[in-house]
């Protein structure tokens, strides 16, 4: 069986890992602290008394809203400070030294690597979970930037449903998206429509000067149509915002903003445009320079249990990636994921790639030109 995203959500007990088993380097570690740097809503109160209460061990959790806050405060501390960290495993690079060695240690022999979900593991070396031969991240979680809308006023079928419709008729005003996001978006609109010719995206990782050809182009043409701008968003809670609170009825968002908006009002719907929707994988690790070494395998192997796997994508509307963890989702979360990931879908994903060393700079050049537009 071809193992995508459905069958991997699906897969039952016969797909999951060994059990956890408490070793004697687990019991070392049923004291002490572990420090973690994670996405703002990953690590919810749920989650973090049920670890507590069942390793012993104290959780010191930071929040971030988004990776280049992460990256930044590794950065400044030259690795320190935390034991365990969560980026978006294509942005592995900006976790390098002056050396160009990682922050990251190689993942211990001792975590339940095996719980991860064999393809996400796989697929994850060339996304950067690797460096210099040795696994350093692993799968955590993943999901998908779509399009949230509010059906009660656009009422677009799910097959006709396009990045273009970010400025379409009817959202002057109340179109919501991560400029970092949209001018991904919209470029695979402009590829597929043939305004823009750029292979769905990828010639911006191929060179500076197809990224500069590309992203200019796509910037001016969302620059033409700034009175559709609604809301900027940065984060989770500033996404969820743009719709609540500034009455955009439409934006590229991350699932977990129109899943969970869905789950209150049923005229907010999250689909995937007909371009492709958007599919990043996040990760998590351990710094070489972590203090407390023992208490984060203890965490990682925690996080890696199927049952806290179905917690967490309860809590959030995000995929986790450890097998099994569908076993313990609610219905609620089956019914959204079936009615988003469709075999159509999931056969037209688009995944975001590694970073190459002039992908961000550029990007942001132009993202500045939106923002301040």
């Amino acid at each position: 069986m071809t193992l995508n995203r459905r069958t991997a959500l699906k897969l039952g007990a016969a797909a999951l890992a060994a059990p956890v088993v408490l070793r004697a380097h687990d019991a070392l570690a049923s004291s002490g602290s572990v420090k973690v740097l994670a996405w703002q809503d990953y690590i919810q109160p749920n989650i973090a008394e049920k670890f507590e209460a069942d390793t012993g061990i104290t959780l010191d959790l930071t929040t971030f809203g988004s990776n280049d806050e992460a990256e930044s405060t590794i950065r400044a501390a030259g690795g320190k400070g935390f034991d365990i960290v969560f980026p978006s495993i294509t942005n592995a690079a900006g976790y390098l030294d002056e050396n160009g060695d990682s922050y990251f240690a190689a993942i211990p022999a001792e975590v339940n690597v095996g719980n991860v979900i064999p393809s996400f593991l796989r697929d994850s070396a060339g996304l950067g979970g690797m460096h210099a031969g040795e696994q350093i991240l692993l799968p955590f979680d993943w999901g998908t930037e779509g399009i949230t809308l509010n059906r009660g006023a656009l009422d677009i079928a799910d097959a006709d449903l396009s990045y273009g419709d970010l400025f379409g008729p009817g959202t002057e005003g109340k179109s919501a998206f991560r400029q970092k996001s949209v001018i991904m978006g919209i470029g695979l609109y402009l590829d597929a429509t043939g305004a823009v010719p750029s292979n769905r995206m990828l010639d911006v990782y191929r060179s500076e000067d197809d990224a500069r050809r590309v992203w200019g182009e796509v910037a001016k043409w969302i620059v033409e149509r700034k009175a559709h701008f609604g809301a900027f968003w940065n984060n989770a809670t500033e996404a969820t915002a743009a719709f609540k609170d500034a009455g955009c009825v439409i934006g590229q968002t991350w699932d977990t903003t129109g899943l969970l908006l869905n789950r209150e009002n049923a005229d907010f719907v999250y689909r995937a445009p007909k371009e492709g929707i958007i599919t990043w994988l996040d990760s998590f690790g351990m710094l070489k320079q972590a203090e407390n070494k023992d208490q984060a395998v203890a965490f990682m192997n925690f996080m890696l249990q199927p049952e806290v796997g179905g917690m967490f994508a309860n809590n959030t509307g995000y995929n986790s990636a450890v097998a099994g963890a569908a076993d313990f989702a609610t219905e609620e979360f089956k019914r959204q994921f079936n009615e988003v990931y469709t075999a159509d879908v999931l056969n037209n994903m688009w995944w975001w790639q590694a970073d190459t060393p002039f992908f961000a700079p550029i990007r942001n050049e132009f993202v500045e030109i939106i923002t301040n537009a």
